[in-house]
């Protein structure tokens, strides 16, 4: 937690995209947008995390024109969780812990901009 019990952020960097944008990803066969999350979390992360209330979605075009529905929960590190040690993947590169504030600056995407502007207005 930041200042005052101020929720942290985790906020990820893809070189591939050269972007700073929440973790994200695909549904897999099968699988829940709820268990989706979670997966694609852990996957660009490498932490565990619990998911709690849904915090909305949103849907845009990517880069390539297709449409894109993302489904989002405010989550907390699994228990033995420290949010250190981020090891670099394929995927993401850099990992950020910030507050609502900074990510509102450092984020790519106005959609993930929004959803930010939904924790900090909680």
């Amino acid at each position: 937690m930041g200042k005052r019990g101020e929720p942290q952020i985790a906020i990820v960097h893809r070189p591939r995209h050269r972007d700073w944008s929440l973790p994200k990803g695909k549904l897999d066969p099968g699988e829940s947008w709820r268990d989706a999350a979670v997966r694609e979390v852990e996957e660009e992360t490498g932490f565990r995390v619990r998911p709690g209330r849904r915090l909305g979605r949103t849907r845009y075009r990517d880069g390539k024109g297709r449409d894109k529905l993302v489904r989002y929960w405010l989550m907390d590190l699994a228990d033995g969780e420290d949010g250190k040690g981020f090891v670099p993947n394929r995927e993401v590169d850099k990992l950020r812990w910030v507050p609502p504030a900074e990510a509102d600056e450092l984020l790519t995407y106005e959609h993930d901009r929004a959803l930010v502007g939904k924790v900090k207005d909680r």
